[in-house]
This record gives structure tokens, C-alpha cells and sequence, in this order.
């Protein structure tokens, strides 16, 4: 989670939401991705969508079910279908996610998961992130 982290803070410095996701086989990274939506103007460059990609180019193909997934934040929908489709098994979470998590998705396809790895570290840059956000645009804290 460490190192989902370490790409989540990448996200962060170019202005994008700080999530960060890497794959993991045999206890060693194969693949890495943060958030990159508004810097491609993509509404799939999701960190999960990056590193799934990534990871399946590696592998030389889709089905992704030896890899463990840790991702900063609970996926939402569109990324924990991908997690789906690409057979991944086992998924790490830093920060639970209330409003678009689809762990709950996950579950039902009995993807096994990890919640509440780093959650204090998780949490605190998406809370940092999103208070420089509000005080750049004028809106008080909350």
C-alpha cells in the first residue's frame, strides 16, 4: 500500500485526485497508476483502469487472477468492473469509499477483500487535496 501511496502523491502534485494503485505478483510491483482524468481529459484514466492496463500488458494478457490489487480507495463501479472482467481475486483498500465505493460489487463476485490498509495515510491526502481544492475555490472548509 506503500506503494499505491507513493503514486497517489503523484496524482496529488499535478492537481488530480490522489488515488494511487499498483498490482503485485509474487510480492513484486508489475504495474503502477495514479489518476490522470483531467491531464488527459479522460473520464477512464482512473489510477485502477491505468494499472490494470499496464499490468495486463505485462502478464501478455487479460485474465489478471494471480495479481493482487492495492488501490488507495475503494473502486467505483466502472473500476471494480474492470477488477471483474480482468478476474483479479484479491483487492487491497486503503480508504473506504461512501459515496462510489463498489467493494460491495466486488464481494458478491468473490473478490476477496482488504480493507483499511494505511487508512489514516489514505484518507489525509484526499482530505489535504480536496481542503486546497475548496480553499482555491473560494468555499469554506467542511
Amino acid at each position: 500500500m506503500k506503494e499505491a501511496l507513493r503514486e497517489a502523491q503523484k496524482a496529488f502534485k499535478k492537481n488530480e485526485v490522489p488515488i494511487g494503485c499498483v498490482a503485485v505478483l509474487n510480492d513484486k510491483v508489475i504495474a503502477r497508476g495514479h489518476n490522470i482524468r483531467e491531464t488527459k481529459q479522460d473520464p477512464l484514466a482512473h489510477a485502477e483502469i491505468i494499472c490494470i492496463k499496464k499490468a495486463a500488458k505485462k502478464m501478455g494478457g487479460w485474465h489478471l487472477n494471480n495479481i493482487v490489487l492495492y488501490t488507495t480507495l475503494e473502486p467505483c463501479l466502472m473500476c471494480a468492473g474492470a477488477m471483474i472482467h480482468a478476474k483479479i481475486r484479491n483487492v487491497v483498500i486503503g480508504a473506504n469509499s461512501p459515496d462510489n465505493g463498489a467493494g460491495r460489487l466486488l464481494k458478491k463476485y468473490n473478490v476477496k477483500l482488504t480493507r483499511g490498509i494505511l487508512k489514516k495515510e489514505c484518507r489525509g491526502l484526499l482530505k489535504e487535496f480536496f481542503g486546497k481544492l475548496r480553499e482555491k475555490e473560494g468555499c469554506p472548509s467542511g
